[in-house]
């Protein structure tokens, strides 16, 4: 009797290891197959075109800056429309000019193309080694460009990359094509490397919020002092972006779209004479970029107070609020404004 307890007892156990084994096998087959045939839970992130904020595919090229008119006579602009960035900086005779700076696109056509001043250097050094497109300058401004950290792809280095159009006068007529300005730099290993972001962004849908914002219904200038022309920009929330004004007309491309951004920043910068004189004598200024003031963001349809700040001529310029945390801009395309102390203020 004990002996047949016994091989019972065997028995059952024989049967619990098999059918342990069995569902061991199980599930580790079944764990096999969903691993097989589920997606991970986690996704790669997005790329960012760096001076948008926006997700694409970055573009394995250099940034490429272009010196253009912004006077009467150069109106309407070639190309505008399709910048990454656009820094307006103050020339003689309190007019301004534009440095325009594509990445995300390359518009067949730029311009009209005008000539350098020191300024744009201090900009252009914050893009990497960006291509530099321009006319020429002074003696002075030109040995500044060439001893610079950046591409050269100016008219006089390549001078099969630009055309005079017929319809217009000189200088207002030079015109770039942006494939042949690559082109004639195409074996430079800098001009394969895309730029730094230069801004902080918010996430896409998020509304500018944190300390000093207000809304506003867009920028002024006063058309007088340091700044002969007249400046506005006007919140479209339409299409959500600020429109441009220049001397009480609309600002549009050549193409006819008005020209609008994202952002306008706002950079109370001091001038200093430049020690150049233009061709009747009038003073060039030059803008004193190294050092920090006041910088005012102006994104969805409100107003932000901060400051600028650039510590040496090799640091990013940092915009930062009242707190010392940065500005976060509305992902797309930025103009900059690089203006004398009042020269203008919201509205």
């Amino acid at each position: 009797m004990a002996s047949t307890r016994r091989r019972a007892l065997a028995l059952v156990a024989a049967v619990v290891i098999v059918a342990a084994a069995t569902a061991t096998a199980l599930l580790v087959r079944s764990d096999d197959e969903q691993s097989e045939t589920t997606p991970p839970t986690t996704q790669p992130p997005l790329s960012l075109l760096p001076l948008l904020g926006t997700p694409g595919e970055v573009p394995q090229r250099a940034a490429l800056g272009v010196k253009i008119d912004t006077t009467e006579a150069g109106r309407p602009q070639t190309g505008l429309a399709q910048a990454d960035v656009v820094f307006e900086e103050m020339v003689e005779g309190g007019l301004t000019r534009l440095l325009a700076v594509f990445h995300s696109q390359d518009p067949e056509s730029l311009g009209p193309v005008r000539s350098a001043r020191s300024t744009d250097l201090f900009i252009l050094a914050e893009l990497g080694r960006p291509l530099f497109a321009w006319s020429g300058a002074n003696p002075t401004f030109a040995a500044a460009v060439e001893a610079a950290d950046l591409v050269d792809v100016g008219v006089g280095a390549a001078p099969e990359a630009y055309r005079r159009e017929p319809d217009r006068p000189a200088p207002y007529n030079l015109y770039a094509a942006s494939d042949l300005l690559r082109e004639a730099v195409a074996d430079d290993d800098s001009a394969s490397i895309p730029p730094p972001a230069i801004f902080s962004y918010r996430a896409a849908g998020t509304a500018l919020a944190g300390p000093g914002v207000e809304p506003v219904t867009g920028f002024r200038t006063t058309g007088s002092g340091a700044l002969s022309i007249e400046i506005a920009w006007e919140w479209d929330a339409a299409s959500a972006s600020w429109l441009r004004d220049q001397d009480g007309t609309p600002h549009v491309d050549r193409d006819g779209e008005r020209v609008r951004a994202a952002n306008v920043i706002v950079r109370i910068t001091p001038y200093r004479d430049s020690g150049v004189r233009d061709s009747v004598g009038a003073v060039v200024p030059e803008a004193e970029a190294i050092g920090e003031g006041d910088a005012w963001l102006l994104s969805d349809g409100q107003v932000q107070r901060g400051r600028w700040l650039k510590p040496s001529p090799d640091a990013p310029t940092a915009y930062v609020d009242t707190t010392g945390a940065p500005l976060r801009l509305t992902p797309g395309q930025t103009w900059v404004e690089v203006l004398p102390p009042g020269a203008g203020d919201v509205v």
